[in-house]
């Protein structure tokens, strides 16, 4: 299955691009905000086979193809405040999988309320806080998603709270089954939990936890951390290593080792700004899948795939143009020519163009 989505407030600094306009004067918020972006891409696959993306949002190849249609409306009064946000199309369509009718137009909907300016409760629906990219395209530097993004989870609904205390955050809540706005039958509540600390204004780290049990029995385990620093105006990096497991049940409820499976991956973002318009992202991703979890039995025994995208992101005021290559190499014949022979490597390129308002 594709998953996974990841928005918190801290998490947008981490992956924003520094190439940004200085920011204005503080100014007093405002009660109610209206944002939105819209994308589109065309992605052409050097083998000609649109099987050997595995990745979410660009199964295609030799296509233009509509990514998503998105609009976020906030607004707060006093301590309470409220969230909508929704996306239409295919981007929008694979993000709520598990969804059908309208309700898989909703990203995210929540209220919330701060009883102190330390603590806010949520409760609804809204994005992961696992991982280091996000669904939304104006909030990542590369256009197409990590193995990582794509295999761990992308939202949960349920409630939450948020607590701060100097430079550490705390985030514990409880949510229904990973991807599921209403819980299936037979699932147990999974539980949710982040640490955050900022060591500096420009070095922050997030630990990240979600667990449970799925309605066909199966126990999940995923542990994450991200981490992002800003060395200078023109160079910043990201971290993100995770590793998800899973372990069938019995009847009694104990967990098997003998079908103890798991996935792992670790990723490192490059980021480099030389002006205001102009940025370049390197990400180099290693994603293991030996017990053939997650990314669609990438062999008979299990593999790795070591992938590597350059991205370069062109500004021109609200519009971001996003010119991408890919290249991807597994430990065994992961990957596809045109006549559906098997081969180990693979490239492939992007070409995206998001506005944002």
């Amino acid at each position: 299955m594709l998953k996974k989505l990841f928005v918190t407030a801290a998490a947008a600094v981490a992956i924003s691009p520094l190439f940004a306009q200085e920011a204005p004067a503080k100014e007093e918020p405002k009660p109610t905000t209206i944002s939105g972006f819209v994308d589109a891409y065309y992605r052409y696959d050097f083998s000609k086979n649109p099987a050997n993306n595995r990745t979410s949002f660009t199964n295609s190849h030799n296509s233009f193809e509509l990514g998503m249609a998105s609009i976020k409306l906030e607004h707060t009064m006093g301590k309470v405040g409220f969230v909508a946000d929704l996306g239409f199309g295919k981007r929008a369509q694979e993000f709520a999988y598990n969804d059908n009718g309208v309700t898989q137009a909703i990203k995210q909907l929540y209220v919330t309320y701060s009883p102190k300016d330390w603590l806010k409760l949520t409760m609804g629906s809204w994005a992961t806080h696992v991982g280091y990219e996000l669904v939304d395209a104006p909030a990542n530097r590369n256009y197409s998603m990590s193995y990582m993004f794509s295999w761990g989870p992308f939202f949960h609904t349920g409630i939450k709270a948020e607590a701060t205390a100097g430079k550490s955050g705390f985030m514990l809540g409880v949510a229904n089954q990973t991807d599921y706005k209403f819980s299936p039958s037979g699932a147990k509540k999974f539980i949710l939990g982040q640490y955050t600390f900022a060591a500096s204004d420009n070095v922050k780290l997030y630990f990240n936890y979600v667990g449970g049990q799925k309605a066909d029995s199966m126990a999940v385990n995923q542990f994450d951390i991200v981490a992002t620093a800003k060395l200078s105006d023109k160079f910043s990096l990201g971290y993100n290593g995770t590793v998800q497991s899973t372990k069938d049940k019995t009847s009694e409820g104990k967990a098997t080792d003998a079908d103890s499976k798991s996935w792992w991956g670790s990723a490192v973002y490059l980021n480099l700004d030389p002006s205001e318009k102009i940025g370049f992202t390197l990400r180099s991703e290693y994603f293991s899948d030996k017990d053939q979890l997650a990314a669609m039995s990438l062999a008979p025994e299990g593999a790795a795939i070591w992938a590597n995208t350059i991205s370069m992101n062109f500004k021109a005021g609200p519009l971001t143009f996003i010119p991408e290559i890919r290249f991807e190499s597994g430990s065994k014949d992961v990957f596809y020519d045109k006549d559906g022979a098997a081969k180990s490597g693979n490239v492939s390129a992007l070409f995206a163009a998001i506005y944002k308002f």
